[in-house]
Order: C-alpha cells, then structure tokens, then sequence
C-alpha cells in the first residue's frame, strides 16, 4: 500500500502532547481562576466584616455617652479619642439624631462640619424597625467619597422618639485594600498556572515516552533495522507490542506461503513447456518451428509473471532491505567484465551510504536489465549514478548510443516491444523494470541523456544507514 493510500486511512487530529497539555491546562485554569475570585471575595467579606465591626464599636461608644435633656437637646458627656473625628472631612464620621424630629439639631462629629450624614431609607426603616440591631448601608459623605454606614436606632426612657445613631467611614482605603489583594492573587495564580502547565507537559511527555518509543521501534521494523518490536514498556504497551510483533509473524507467513506457491508454478509450467518444445526441436516442418517459438515466448511470458509475483510479494514484505552501493558494486565488476571485451566502459558511484527498502534481488534484476540495455546499445561509454534525492532512492542509468525519440521512449516500456529485432534480447527488460518499480511503489523515466543517448532514471524506496 502506497504512502497515499495510507493517509487516506489515517486521519490526523493534532498532536496527541498538544490535546492532554491543553486540556489540563485548560481545566487547571478553570479552578485556578475560580479559586482567585473565591479568595478575593472571601477577602473581601473580611475586609468589610472588620470596618462594620469597628463601625458598630463607634455605634456602641456613642450609646454610651449621649445624653437627652428634658428639652430633647443632645450632647455626650465624654467626647471619642480617635482624632479623625475632629478633622475636617477626615473620612471618619458620626451622628447622633432624633428621629422624625426635625427641630432638634443632629449631634455630629467636626468631620461633617456643617454636612449631614443622611441614611438610605430602608435601611433607616430597617434600623426602626429593629431597634437595637446595627444594620449595614452606603451612602455618599460629605466630599462625594463613599461610606460604609452603620445604622442603630435606639429607645430612651421617657423619650417617645427614638435615637438614631450613625457610624460611618470612608470605604475606598478598604476597596484599595481589596483590589491589590486581587491583583497579588492573580499574579500569584498566574505563576501557578505557568509552573502547572510546564508539569503538565512535562508529565504527557515522561508519560507518552514509551509510546514514542514504541512508534520508533515499529519504523525501525519498517526500514529493516529490526526484525521484532522489542524493548522495556509500561504494562499498557506490552499487549499492543505483542499484537505488532503478531501481526509481523503473520506478513511473513503470507510472504513464504506466496513464494512457495510462485514456485510451485513456476516448476508446473516450466516442465510441460519444457517437454513441449523439446519435442517440436526434434521435428521438422513449419509446425514444430511455430512450436518452439510459441513454448519458447510462454516460457518467458511466465517467467515474467512470475517474477513480478515474486517481486510483488517481496515488497510487501516488512523490513526487508539491501545495500545500494555493495550491490552496484558486484553488478559493475560482473557487466564490466562481459562488455569490456565490445570497448564499453562502465563507471558507476553511489553517493552514501543509500540502503533499497527491498529484498536485494530485486533490486539487482532492477540495475542488471538497465545497465544491461544501455550496455547492448552503447556506442563506449555508460554511466550509472544513485543518489538519495526527497527520501527515494534515485538511480540514474546514461549511455552514449543512438538514444531514443520521445514517442519511441513511450513505445520501449511497453512489454515485449523492441526497436531493433537485429540486438539479442526478447523485449522484457525494460517492461520487467516497470513492473518491479511500480511494485516498490517507484517510477521509471527515460529522457535524452547528456552523452548522446538514452538517460534511464529510476525511482525507488530507500534511506540512509546510520
């Protein structure tokens, strides 16, 4: 199956490290988040709980030293000590009044100075209406600042009207409290959330690092480095190991069993051919003639099959692999041998260490029927070259002969088709080159090459030794 193929499958969806780091990340943000505002407002509540305490205190001081004349004047017998009630505006206030009675001038601290502190009317109301308990409230003071209220009404003997008594203070140095406090707990959350996100990821790292590992080791498998998914796995993995390592028990066997049945074939067909063209040799007339050419083109027509099937079967096999430059090598010496005799000169190189991702005859009936074409047809001089160009092995086989045209470059790679009927050969080779390439998922092309004649280039599989 080609590399296309599978990604039709396969189905990206993102990083794995990226989906478990961002989901934590985003739930610990959540209670990190929540967790701030809680603390802000339970903050908050205390701040505030311990302005009205110190409010009501004042309440309760106020209770204890006003006094009401027969003429339902007011004054206190003791004046507070906190300083801030004699400053002008200060921020901290008291009042002490007669309710509903108008006539009767407040008894109020120097902050006021002339202002009133005037009480929202429900909570005036809830004061009356409870007298003796302090009910919280706000409301504007006398320089436009807001105030936190305390509210008492209480009942004087022989006074029908009760007496109001207000405690107040400048809330904003409480809010300004408040606020850096928020703010320190969302630096301070903020600094968690940085370390916990680099926990998180380092924690789905360390954690998917035998999984990693895992996916290393099946390519390993793939590129032929290792014939078994093996090593050290958490519990979790090793089931799975053992389905992969299964799974490449039961390729194999595919494998062999269709190698043995190729030759099977091959030995089923062969041996009556064999006998049939035997027997038209020893015959006479233009019948036994046509006899032996016709056993003679099925004994090849099935060979070729039968090495495609072969080919076929060995480039699904996992792991298999062969070096490109020992290979080119052998091939080089042995044709150099045959054709230098004719005046051809071969020069041949592989730029590194490039290894075929397939069984190594393959790959040797791959460059043997290349070379040897352009050897039949060279006029002195062939040039083969491999090099690893975007991943794929890429072999280039050049000749200085007659070359070819472009519609004859077409024509040659259909099987069986020769442009001289005079040069050895039954027309196989470069068809049987196709077959093989388009089995390892690779490509043939032929163009004019730079010495004069056919420039034979070949794609296949492959990667570098390390």
């Amino acid at each position: 199956m080609s590399e296309d193929a599978s990604a039709q499958r396969l189905v990206t969806q993102g990083s794995m490290v990226r989906r478990l780091v961002l989901t934590a990340l985003g739930w610990a943000l959540v209670l990190l988040v929540l967790g701030a505002m809680s603390l802000t407002a339970l903050f908050r509540q205390t701040v505030l709980s311990d302005l009205e305490d110190r409010l009501s205190g004042v309440a309760d001081a106020l209770i204890a030293h006003v006094e009401v004349s027969d003429s339902l004047s007011l004054r206190l017998d003791e004046d507070l000590i906190d300083p801030r009630f004699s400053q002008t505006f200060s921020g901290r206030y008291w009042q002490v009044s007669l309710d509903a009675a108008a006539d009767v001038e407040p008894l109020r601290s120097q902050s006021l100075a002339d202002a009133l502190l005037m009480a929202p009317d429900k909570a005036r109301a809830e004061a009356l209406d409870n007298p003796g308990r302090p009910v919280s409230a706000m409301s504007k003071g006398p320089d436009g600042e807001p105030l936190r209220l305390v509210i008492r009404a209480i009942l004087v003997n022989d006074v029908e009207t009760p007496l109001l008594v207000i405690a107040a203070e400048d809330q904003r140095p409480a809010n300004a409290r408040i606020m850096r406090f928020g703010l320190a707990s969302a630096g301070l959350f903020l600094l968690f959330t940085v370390a916990l996100g680099v926990g998180v990821f380092v924690q789905v790292r360390v954690g998917l690092a035998p999984v990693l590992r895992m996916g290393r080791a099946v390519a390993d498998v793939r590129d032929g480095r290792s014939e078994r998914v093996s090593g050290v796995y958490p519990a979790e993995l090793i089931a799975l190991g053992g389905e992969l390592n299964k799974l490449l028990d039961h390729s194999q066997e595919v494998v062999e069993r269709a190698r043995t049945h190729v030759g099977n074939l091959a030995h089923a067909l062969k041996t009556p051919l064999t006998v049939l063209s035997n027997e038209a040799r020893d015959q006479d007339g233009a019948l036994a003639r046509q006899v032996d050419r016709q056993t003679r083109l099925m004994s090849e027509q099935v060979e070729h099959h039968l090495r495609r099937a072969r080919a076929a079967a060995h480039a699904r096999t996992i792991g298999a692999r062969a070096p490109v430059e020992r290979t080119l090598d052998d091939l080089g010496r042995t044709l150099q041998k045959i054709y230098g005799r004719q005046g051809i000169n071969l020069d041949w190189r592989c730029e590194g260490r490039i290894v075929f991702r397939g069984e190594k005859q393959d790959l040797e009936e791959l460059l043997g029927n290349l070379i040897d074409n352009a050897c039949k047809w060279a006029a002195s001089q062939v040039s083969i070259i491999a090099s690893l160009r975007d991943g794929q092995l890429y072999l280039c086989v050049e000749d200085d002969g007659p070359g070819l045209t472009p519609e004859q470059s077409q024509a040659v790679l259909a099987r069986g088709v020769r442009l001289d009927e005079q040069a050895p050969g039954t027309g196989l080779g470069l068809a049987i080159v196709v077959d093989l390439a388009r089995a390892y998922d690779g490509a043939l092309e032929i163009e004019r090459s730079e010495l004069g004649g056919l420039k034979a280039c070949l794609w296949l599989p492959a990667l570098l030794e390390s």
